[in-house]
């Protein structure tokens, strides 16, 4: 398919780059991402435990590496992070031209800091730049959580210039405390004559979960509703706090860019900080599959899909800008639920708390694999 006839490649025009949430060895071997860049546009990749899970408990793509590495000593854990670093590097390889044809702007490949750490400060500082020098690519970017110990880790390794993919912001508050860690950083950088033309930085906003989590508590008031109509005004409230709750998001993104203190740094040559909307997989089915990227469409905006929405967006996505259409609507909603007592600050600090133990698990769960398959490749050679 030309690269005119994609539906993902036609999001360019508005302002908004589709990213892969998804890598694997075989993606990058047999010339899939390479095909997406061309044919789709694809301007970035995501990865995360849960991700690395699935990638190498399937087949035997890993089994040669994880072998030598068995072989030369080292454990479950060392190996997935020279597995996860080798795949990262590759990707950025393949959209390297992506990242120079776009000024840097563009064309990042994201790999995570270990959960584990994510409310250690000190040790993800260490770690960010461990994973930054290991794969050792202008165009890698560290994935640090968003959590009250992170952002001083965020704004410190931004003022390193790493390039940062500050995860698993769900609220106002949250996405506030990096946007200013991002305009912190750059001022020191240019008080201290050092350059912030390098410098990249996404916000990662979770969009999925939050419905999840909403409706949950609204079926619950649904299920205590005394009549009919009570019952149909909150069912009426379901599928729309994430949408609601992004748009707002990006508003208040749009105040720091009209800000007097983010002009004076753009007219140094500072990059936008974008929203990258993340978790885009519709998670219900009795809503659109391709609803949290057709809502979500503007300027300074990444969607990272999975693979079965980017299919999906491919098919029959809505190509118009609307991340920032129905915005009184949106406020609306947003006031109408906290009336219920659902608020969504405290949702935002539930979900961010249950994720970071989501790719604890995962990362648990991907060393265990890596660990089942050191063992019986080690075993099958009689080692």
């Amino acid at each position: 398919m030309p690269l005119a006839e994609s539906r993902l490649a036609e999001l360019h025009r508005l302002g908004q780059s589709p990213w892969f949430d998804y890598i694997s060895r075989d993606l990058v071997a047999r010339g899939g991402l390479r095909r997406m860049v061309d044919r789709d546009g694809l301007g970035g990749v995501t990865s995360n435990p849960s991700i690395f899970e699935k990638a190498i408990g399937a087949g035997t793509s890993y089994d040669e590496q994880i072998l030598r590495l068995a072989r030369q000593g080292l454990g479950a854990a060392q190996i997935f992070d020279r597995l996860a670093v080798e795949d990262v590097r590759a990707a950025c390889d393949v959209l390297a031209s992506v990242y120079l044809g776009s000024g840097g702007e563009d064309g990042f490949v994201s790999i995570e800091v270990s959960p584990a750490y994510a409310y250690d400060t000190e040790k993800t500082i260490s770690e960010a730049q461990r994973l930054f020098a290991a794969v050792d690519r202008p165009n890698v970017m560290i994935k640090i959580p968003g959590t009250r110990e992170g952002v001083p880790a965020i704004l410190e390794t931004l003022r390193q210039s790493l390039n940062i993919n500050i995860t698993l912001l769900f609220s106002t508050s949250q996405y506030e405390a990096v946007a200013d860690a991002y305009l912190e950083a750059l001022e020191y950088r240019l008080q201290h004559d050092l350059t912030i033309r390098a410098t990249s930085s996404v916000a990662s906003f979770f969009v999925s979960r939050v419905d999840t989590l909403v409706d949950r508590l609204l079926d619950e008031r649904i299920e205590a509703a005394a009549d009919v109509a009570e019952r149909r005004r909150l069912g009426a409230l379901k599928g729309t706090a994430a949408v609601a709750n992004a748009k707002v998001v990006y508003e208040r993104f749009r105040s720091y860019l009209s800000g007097r203190d983010w002009q004076l740094i753009a007219a140094s040559g500072a990059k936008v900080q974008r929203i990258l909307w993340a978790s885009t997989g519709t998670k219900d089915p009795a809503y659109s599959d391709v609803l949290y990227v057709d809502e979500l469409i503007g300027e300074h905006t990444v969607n990272t899909l999975p693979e079965v929405t980017w299919k999906a967006f491919n098919d029959h996505g809505t190509l118009a800008r609307t991340v920032d259409r129905h915005l009184d609507d949106a406020h609306l909603t947003l006031r109408g639920l906290g009336q219920l007592g659902i608020d969504m600050e405290r949702v935002g600090a539930q979900l961010q708390v249950e994720g970071v133990e989501l790719f604890a698990k995962a990362f648990e769960q991907v060393v265990a694999i890596v660990e089942q398959k050191r063992s019986d490749l080690l075993a099958g050679e009689g080692g």
